[in-house]
């Protein structure tokens, strides 16, 4: 069972990660092209796609991870390189819970309005700035996340 839940824990961070990356790389490649159409395609894109894989991938990870830890009877809190993964983990989540996600869903709403044509808002454009930016930022501890994992240190 252990097996199992490793590979779900695997799978999950694949998910999670991928998505994350590529995510940020396709909104940044339809914005580069500045037409209304394109861009809000690109953001529904992004939104749906978050909801979904980063969900699946948050899910997976813990599912796997905390599974594969009360089946092998490793304690949680007690070596460095477990707490700091989950700590890492959290922190990520946080910035995404409490920056990107609200900037998403205002884009989301803002694409709406222009997805037919029109100018898009300078709002939008500031909101890409920021969440580029912060996307960066939330990304570097769930990398620093499996480092940790994988070192064991």
């Amino acid at each position: 069972m252990y097996d199992v839940f490793k590979f779900l824990h695997v799978v999950g961070v694949v998910v999670l990660v991928g998505n994350v990356t590529i995510t940020a790389f396709w909104k940044a490649f339809s914005d580069l092209t500045r037409d209304p159409k394109i861009v809000a395609h690109a953001q529904r894109g992004v939104t749906v796609s978050d909801f979904i894989f980063t969900l699946i991938g948050i899910v997976l990870v813990m599912v796997g991870g905390y599974g594969a830890a009360i089946v092998k009877d490793i304690p949680l809190f007690s070596s460095f390189w477990l707490v700091s993964g989950q700590i890492l983990f959290a922190i990520s989540g946080m910035m995404w819970l409490g920056i990107l996600i609200p900037i998403q869903i205002r884009q989301a709403r803002l694409a709406r309005s222009f997805a037919e044509g029109g100018e898009i808002p300078e709002r939008y454009w500031r909101d890409t700035r920021t969440w580029l930016v912060w996307g960066i930022i939330a990304t570097v501890p769930l990398v620093a996340a499996i480092f940790v994992m994988v070192v064991k240190f």
